[in-house]
């Protein structure tokens, strides 16, 4: 693939949309390598300057081929806006990147991992575009909704999990809570839930993207906690409770 002809196309595209600042922010945030300076006279934009010099440096990198051109997809879509997408989408398929194999192996590995529909549903398309942070964010805003509706709970977050999965007071059991491991079980599932809620829901749902970076590999294993859970609600049932009782 042409690194130099992609970095020079991209940073053309982007040369007047975007700050330094921020091109430099998501590229050592994203690839996670050390920028290095690839002087070019044809190139006059600082912004675009920035973007070749990232590029170039991410194909100096010694790295997996595969690896590498998921970080390159990866870095142009987190530095272009959303009304340049679709131009910055002609110029990944005309160096042969969006129907490569890279996506189709993406495909494979998501789908081998059995997740349960609902993530399937909402979030394969943001992790074949390489949209991690983003994938994350969603299915706990999925899980979140989906254990209020079948709570009947106005609650939200941590609170509506610590509230509604609780072994004494909460409405959704996955067991009967009579023994002490049934209890440490349905206990279990309200502090997984409360934890979804608290160590990931919250802080994404705070910070740029930039600033907390979830990689492919945390994805994948995030989305099968999330998975699991999702599985555990299935498998609940709604039971009345009256409080103080």
């Amino acid at each position: 693939m042409n690194y130099r002809l992609v970095a020079i196309e991209v940073g053309d595209l982007l040369k007047y949309e975007t700050s330094v600042n921020q091109i430099n922010r998501i590229g050592q945030a994203t690839l996670g390598i050390r920028q290095e300076s690839f002087a070019n006279g044809s190139i006059t934009s600082v912004r675009a300057q920035a973007v070749h010099d990232w590029i170039l440096s991410l194909a100096k990198n010694r790295m997996e081929s595969t690896k590498r051109t998921e970080l390159l997809i990866s870095f142009c879509r987190k530095i272009c806006p959303d009304e340049h997408i679709e131009a910055l989408e002609k110029i990944l398929d005309s160096a042969g990147l969006n129907s490569s194999a890279v996506n189709k192996e993406l495909l494979s590995e998501f789908m081998s991992r059995s997740y349960h529909p609902e993530i399937i549903k909402h979030v394969k398309n943001l992790f074949l575009q390489g949209h991690y942070f983003h994938a994350i964010f969603e299915v706990c805003k999925v899980y979140n909704k989906l254990v209020q509706s079948k709570s009947i709970s106005p609650k939200d977050g941590q609170a509506l999990m610590l509230d509604v999965w609780g072994a004494d007071n909460g409405v959704l059991k996955v067991t009967p809570c009579q023994t002490e491991t049934d209890k440490n079980t349905q206990n279990g599932i309200k502090f997984l839930s409360a934890g979804l809620m608290q160590a990931i829901r919250n802080p994404i749902a705070h910070e740029p993207a930039i600033d907390w970076p979830i990689n492919k590999q945390d994805c994948l294993d995030l989305l099968g906690f999330v998975s699991y859970l999702f599985r555990q609600l299935d498998s609940s049932v709604y039971v009345k409770v009256q409080k103080g009782v």
